[in-house]
């Protein structure tokens, strides 16, 4: 549900970071922004409340290119990780063009992405999406950590419809410009099928 600027010839889209708690989806945007040129940037955003915190910010990668002359923006959310939030994760899933889910790839934590998996699939249904076709894109977090789940489990558990999946450690920024490039580049092309 990408918006269109016209005045500034801009198109706006919409990723969402979905996962459990504290499974890095944050990490991935403070290291993205850290690392995103400032004039191509805007303001980083915390909606935090007591206990959940939601991040925001938009760029505009100019090495995307544009379509039919329009600049493509990118505006980068993480949904709060406790799945009792899930008012609050409904309401960010609102208008959303693409999706990353942030698995946490120790043993532990298998439950919780299952379950915050599960929850993704639900909300995106509510919001009126088919979460086999939405682009989407798995990232498998914390891989440097020893008591890690392997990947083909984590395939085999998080990623029944085959989205592409990257290994990352987000807070060195392994694997996360991987996978905010797929997410991009799914994102672009379902915009250039629509058009």
């Amino acid at each position: 549900m990408s918006f269109i600027n016209y005045s500034a010839r801009e198109i706006n889209c919409k990723i969402v970071y979905y996962g459990p708690g504290l499974c890095g989806k944050t990490t991935n945007l403070l290291y993205i922004y850290k690392k995103t040129n400032p004039d191509s940037k805007g303001k980083m955003i915390s909606l935090a409340t007591e206990t959940e915190r939601t991040l925001f910010f938009d760029f505009l990668p100019l090495s995307l290119g544009s379509i039919r002359g329009f600049k493509v923006r990118f505006h980068l959310y993480t949904v709060p990780g406790q799945v009792f939030y899930d008012a609050s994760r409904k309401l960010i899933l609102r208008g959303v063009d693409g999706v990353v889910f942030v698995g946490d790839s120790q043993v532990e934590r298998m439950e919780a992405n299952v379950e915050s998996m599960e929850n993704l699939r639900k909300n995106l249904q509510e919001q009126g999406f088919n979460p086999d076709t939405i682009p989407c894109v798995v990232q498998y977090n914390k891989r440097d950590l020893p008591n890690v789940v392997p990947v083909s489990e984590m395939d085999k558990a998080l990623n029944a419809r085959k989205a592409p999946a990257f290994e990352a450690v987000a807070m060195s920024g392994t694997g996360v410009f991987d996978t905010l490039k797929e997410i991009s580049k799914q994102v672009i092309l379902e915009l250039k099928r629509q058009a």
